[in-house]
This record gives C-alpha cells, structure tokens and sequence, in this order.
C-alpha cells in the first residue's frame, strides 16, 4: 500500500508516537502458546518453504509465528484482568461477573452496554512496536501477526454467533487505504470458526482520533457516532473486534448501536489494553 503516513508532533501517550513502553511490569509467560500458534500454521505451506524472520529484530523465526522465540517470550500477554475493562487485576480480585468472571471495583458498580472485555496483550514493549506500525504506516504483515496473537489468546473465550470489526468512517478509510480493525477480525474470525459480519456497522460521521483526547471528551466524541446498516441481520450475540483499548469510550458507542438494533449480548476483543 505504498507510502507510510506521514505523522507530525503529537502530543505525549499518543499510539502514533509512544517511543517506549507502557507499562514496565515484566511480561507474564505463558508455557505452550508459542507451540501452539505453531501447531495451527504448519498448514501453511509458505511458511514450510520460506521460514520467516522475527518481525521485530529480523532474527530467523522458525515455523510459528512472525516472531523469534525471545521476542514471543517477551510479549506482555494480558493473563489475569477484569471482565468488564481489561486492566490487569491484584491478586485475589472477587469473583463477581458471572460465568467466573473477575471484576474491577469500579466495574462492579458501573452499567456497560459490554458484557465482556478480553484484551490479547497489554499496550507495552514489544507490541508497543508492532501496532502502530501497522495501524498508521500499512504494515498488514504485522496485522496477520497480531490476529494470530488474538486468536491464541482467545481461545477459550464464550464464542459469539459473529464477529463485527469497529468500522472506519468512509473518508478516514479513503486515506487510511484499509480498516484495522477488519485487517484483524478476517483471519480472527477464520481461525475461530466464526461468521464475519464486515459490513453489518457503519460509522455515520467522522471523528476527531481519540488518541488526542482525554476521557471525557472521548465519549462526547463518539456519541452517536455508529448505527446498523439497514437490513443487516445480526444474532443474538456478537463480538466487537478493534486494535486497541484505552477508555472503551468507542467500543462502548458501538455497542450501544448494536444493542438498539436488537443485539442481546456484546463483547469486546481487542488486540492490546492501555494501562
């Protein structure tokens, strides 16, 4: 897709110009994901005849995915967070959202349009690398890597009827030349057997980027912003597929269409949580 965008100085926590990591907790280890992510790509042929090399520092990557194994060893998977927003939870955290689910305290007493959030990774080194190269400069390797990461991490999540990428407006699209967040939910939904509802949720103007905006004005910015595409049929329960979470303010306004068209449950996977 040719060029990368161009980016000018923007402010601080920006995702177009985060020059280190988030968050400095080492990175919880997870025995067997990468021996699993291998496991479903030995199908794929091109990578048995031309082994890739690790995305992040061009190291030999074997047959799994686009990562040398220190580089996957490094990733900041989000193991242990609450339900209802994705931030990582203290040890001992109460049981209180249902199905098993682990809630935060504000999240206990708050009333969200999501029934659950479950976030791959927290936004912190190495990942912190991968995402905005593929969200602003048309790197769609890194995107086929990081829907690798969510389906692994979303294995064992209650399976929706379908699978509902966050849409771009049509003219951030014209510009952008692709919709990350269908980038992510195609071979998401693939790989778990999932309907994909691409076309089902339209973003009905254009918004200012969140990334300049505090929480407040998040939600003012997205108010209203999405509805369903008339005609579309949707089922009973679906997932919202988006790159990253930092307030849940647009994930949240997407929901809210999606349950005025009659949805009864939605949830929210999501590639990485800004802590």
């Amino acid at each position: 897709m040719g060029d990368f965008r161009q980016t000018g100085p923007a402010e601080a926590g920006s995702l177009e110009t985060m020059p280190g990591p988030v968050n400095q907790a080492p990175p919880t280890k997870v025995d067997g994901r990468r021996a699993r992510l291998a496991f479903w790509l030995r199908h794929d042929a091109a990578r048995l005849l031309w082994p890739g090399t690790c995305l992040l520092c061009d190291a030999p990557a074997g047959d799994g995915p686009d990562l040398c194994a220190p580089c996957f060893d490094a990733l900041p998977w989000l193991a242990d967070a609450c339900a209802g927003c994705a931030l990582p939870l203290p040890p001992g955290a109460p049981v209180d959202g249902g199905e098993g689910a682990r809630l935060c305290g504000p999240c206990q007493s708050a009333r969200s349009p999501l029934a659950t959030v479950r976030a791959a990774c927290l936004y912190a080194a190495p990942l912190d690398r991968l995402l905005p190269r593929f969200k602003f400069h048309d790197d769609l390797t890194a995107g086929a890597l990081l829907a690798e990461l969510m389906a692994e991490a979303l294995a064992d999540a209650p399976r929706p009827d379908a699978v509902v990428p966050l849409p771009l407006h049509r003219a951030r699209l014209r510009a952008r030349g692709y919709d990350q967040a269908l980038e992510l939910a195609r071979p998401l939904a693939r790989a778990l057997g999932l309907p994909l509802l691409a076309e089902a949720l339209v973003r009905t103007r254009l918004t200012a980027p969140q990334s300049r905006l505090d929480a407040d004005a998040r939600r003012r910015n997205v108010r209203d912003a999405f509805a369903v595409r008339p005609g579309a049929a949707l089922p009973a329960h679906v997932a919202l597929v988006d790159d990253v979470m930092t307030t849940g303010a647009t994930l949240r306004a997407a929901a809210h269409a999606l349950r005025r068209a009659g949805v009864a449950r939605i949830d929210a996977w999501v590639c990485a949580r800004v802590p």
